[in-house]
């Protein structure tokens, strides 16, 4: 049997086609073609007036802009008003007597059925729905749809028990308004794409609903966008701007991929439904194939090219936040890589690139845990092989990796700023030991020689930190080298050199290393304080044999060893890793030697016993 809501109720002897409204007899008589609509609330007229006629509300009831109907308690309409019937394109009288739910131009659903008798069953005060209807002049229109008890004289009498009012509220510009204004909202003023918050939404939503499983994201930037701001004005950089949304969204068309800018020089391409890395890669060189022709704006003609960032992956177990922290690696991979290209997410890469936070962001905490030592690698001449001299190499001995080598954190300490208090304690602790050195062996001037790096010299007063460790620990001026690399100290001006110079007039000595790998300019050279050069071993590498001889390599050392003699300086070759490399150097005429044909890197006590071997008193 259907509910009341179902469908159109006819009684037994009916005819078809006829509607028997659901009138009772003390509703009025029978050629009454709507009944009067629900009179005063209890409690009489309102205060200072005579009692309303019935026939004001029915007039009241017909006149109404707002479209009504009262409907009865088995939810078929007991009458309409006009506005209604113009709402739905049907007279009003004719409406009478049909179940709401059969006017198909309301869009009533099951909920809506479900919800509307529980306010004719007295279950619920107040239903309420938005729907989007075609009205009788044939536009589209949004509208708000409301059912509540009427609460009048036939009801409270038990008569029309169950009698609600429909009412139908054209709400079309209000709707109008709040998507003119998320549409502001969500999206970007200059280009029209999609912001970063509808970007955000549209991906949390992708993220649950995925119908492939899968989620891709190119993440692109302009490279060497901040100059065309800069020498163009940024009237010119919104018309760029605008102009590369435009290519994007032809590239992004046939996939039918969501294309965003999410601030500045960034655009994100959503891959909603990914079908693997190939499809994501291709579009990734479409967009950059495309971004490379040259721009026309209004007499400017630009080139620019982006670099872009590629993740794909399962959609399931993945956040925005997860997802986009990828991209956003991967695009400054393709930053690092030389720019103009994209980047597929790496998950190795990235695990190297966590280990590196973590040892940076650990770093400073380490350095007061006292988890850093130093050993030391002689120096030797090659005319004696006496050892005059060692190098300090700092060591992390680190609670979870063991023990790190100086190239997997020395260049996080300098990004940091942790170099400083680091080099310090390296300093200081070199020179307390090559005063124990220096006590030991009395007769033995054995220097100790630290690496410095720039960042130590211009953030932090280097020149007083070294007269400070040297008075401290009684080490004479003399036997301390401070090593910089070439390519720190050529071209320099300024703060370096005033700090070198400085340190100089102290007797510290000052020494190149890695040198013939940077600018190699020894007519600057001669204008700095420095007292050494240390041979990149990539030169010496190359005549470890007699068999692996490199005439080259033979003779760039040799005139450099030459130049640097006819300036005064002395030269230590590195990497010397067996006899045939130290005799050859010999003859060149190098001065000393570094490397594991002497010793590798070693505690200081082995150091002590090396001293002792070599023949010091």
């Amino acid at each position: 049997m259907n509910g009341p809501l179902d469908g159109p109720g006819r009684k037994p002897g009916d005819s078809p086609g006829t509607t028997t409204p659901a009138v009772t007899e003390s509703d009025g008589p029978a050629d009454l073609r709507a009944p009067a609509p629900p009179g005063p609330p209890p409690g009489g007229p309102p205060l200072g007036g005579p009692p309303l006629d019935p026939a004001d509300y029915r007039t009241a009831f017909e006149a109404a802009g707002l479209a009504m109907a009262v409907i009865d308690g088995e939810g078929r309409v007991l009458a309409a008003n006009h506005a209604l019937g113009q709402l739905l394109g049907s007279p009003a009288a004719e409406l009478a007597g049909t179940p709401v739910a059969a006017l198909t131009g309301l869009g009533i659903d099951d909920r809506t059925r479900d919800e509307c008798q529980a306010v004719l069953e007295g279950r619920s005060d107040f239903m309420s729905c938005t729907r989007r209807l075609k009205h009788g002049d044939g536009r589209s229109v949004w509208a708000r749809v409301t059912v509540v008890p009427t609460g009048g004289p036939a009801a409270r009498s038990g008569r029309c028990r169950g009698a609600a009012l429909l009412s139908v509220a054209d709400i079309s510009e209000r709707c109008d308004l709040q998507e003119r204004l998320r549409h502001l909202q969500m999206h970007d003023p200059v280009t029209g794409l999609p912001n970063r918050s509808l970007f955000f939404e549209r991906l949390s939503t992708v993220l649950t609903e995925s119908t492939t499983g899968r989620v891709g994201l190119c993440y692109l930037d302009l490279d060497g966008f901040k100059a065309v701001n800069d020498t163009l004005g940024h009237r010119v950089g919104d018309r760029l701007l605008d102009a590369v949304a435009d290519r994007l969204r032809r590239c992004a068309e046939p996939g039918g991929h969501l294309v965003a800018r999410l601030g500045g020089d960034e655009f994100a391409l959503l891959a909603e439904a990914s079908t693997g890395t190939q499809p994501l890669t291709e579009l990734a060189e479409q967009v950059l194939a495309a971004l490379q022709q040259p721009f026309d704006l209004s007499g400017q003609r630009l080139a620019v090219s982006a670099s872009i960032g590629v993740v794909e992956r399962p959609a399931a177990g993945t956040t925005a936040t997860e997802l986009m922290q990828a991209a956003d690696t991967t695009l400054y991979w393709a930053k690092a890589d030389g720019k103009a290209r994209w980047t597929l997410f790496d998950p190795e890469r990235n695990a190297n690139r966590m280990t590196r936070q973590a040892l940076s962001s650990t770093l400073r905490p380490a350095l007061e845990r006292g988890e850093f030592a130093l050993e030391y690698q002689p120096i030797v001449s090659l005319h004696d092989e006496t050892i005059t001299g060692v190098e300090a190499l700092v060591r992390w001995r680190h609670p979870r990796l063991g023990t790190l080598a100086p190239n997997r954190f020395i260049g996080l300490a300098e990004e940091n700023g942790a170099i400083v208090p680091l080099g310090r304690w390296i300093l200081a602790e070199s020179c307390r030991q090559a005063r124990r050195w220096q006590l030991e062996q009395p007769g033995r001037p054995l220097y100790v020689s630290v690496n410095v790096a720039v960042r130590q010299v211009w953030d932090s007063d280097l020149v007083a930190d070294v007269a400070a460790i040297l008075e401290e620990t009684g080490l004479p001026p003399g036997l301390l080298q401070l090593e910089l690399t070439e390519s720190a100290v050529m071209g320099s001006a300024g703060r370096p050199i005033k700090a070198l110079q400085a340190l100089s007039d102290m007797d510290v000595r000052i020494a190149i290393d890695d040198f013939g790998t940077g600018y190699s300019n020894l007519a600057y050279l001669s204008r700095l304080p420095v007292r050494g050069l240390k041979l990149d071993g990539t030169f010496v590498r190359g005549f470890r044999t007699a068999r692996s001889l490199n005439p080259a390599d033979e003779t760039i050392v040799t005139s450099l060893v030459q130049l640097a003699h006819n300036l005064g300086l002395t030269v230590t070759a590195e990497c010397v890793e067996g006899p045939a490399q130290a005799d050859r150097l010999r003859r060149i005429g190098c001065d000393t030697g570094q490397g594991w044909h002497y010793s590798k890197p070693v505690p200081a006590d082995r150091i002590s016993q090396l001293l002792v071997a070599d023949g010091s008193p």
